[in-house]
């Protein structure tokens, strides 16, 4: 069990790579402004962002699953 476990998370990691990499691969130039934006955002937000990034992911992670 503890090998699929490492297997799947390893494959997750693998498609979190695949699609960050698609913005800046077709528009460099956006993804460049979009940095930018994201340096000059607050803490607060950066963190109430993530927040929700990672409770999406969670839901969805469960809905897949069960």
């Amino acid at each position: 069990m503890s090998q699929d476990l490492w297997t799947e998370l390893a494959l997750a990691v693998a498609l979190v790579f695949i699609i960050e990499g698609i913005l800046p691969f077709l528009n460099p130039g956006r993804w460049r402004r979009l940095v930018g934006q994201l340096a000059r955002t607050d803490d607060r937000t950066m963190r109430l962002t993530g927040l929700a990034s990672m409770l999406f992911g969670l839901a969805l992670l469960y809905l897949i699953k069960h």
